[in-house]
């Protein structure tokens, strides 16, 4: 089971529905980050863990601002220098979306990467 492709999963949905409210369950600490960096590039709003005495789950606000998003499998190691191909394949145009990488400096935006010119593992992305 993949927690991360489940918890994109139940954002769009909610969001294409017109939700105001999220419920992603089950809760997990890359799940945090990654609504933690959604959140940082205003996609969704606030969000709280509930807890039910198993693994959790996340109320998330929605704010209207996701068109789409979805995991990327197989999780693609990209280099420093090859953040352009990635990019054309999985966001719509320059400079709309991010995706979402892990690095070994933590979960980021291949924005953020990009800066800091470091690779890692392609989790997600976003737009």
């Amino acid at each position: 089971m993949d927690t991360l492709a489940n918890a994109l999963n139940v954002l769009y949905v909610s969001e294409k529905k017109g939700m105001p409210l999220a419920r992603v369950a089950p809760a997990s600490s890359l799940v945090r980050e990654v609504l933690l960096l959604m959140q940082k590039n205003k996609y969704v709003g606030e969000f709280e863990f509930e807890d039910d005495g198993k693994s959790g789950a996340f109320a998330v606000k929605l704010t209207g601002n996701i068109n789409k998003c979805g995991v990327i499998k197989p999780r693609f190691a990209v280099g420093k220098d090859t953040w352009e191909k990635f990019e054309q394949r999985f966001l719509p145009a320059k400079d709309t979306g991010l995706m979402m990488v892990s690095t070994s400096e933590g979960v980021m935006s291949h924005i953020e990467a990009k800066e800091k010119k470091i690779g890692g593992r392609l989790l997600g992305y976003v737009y």
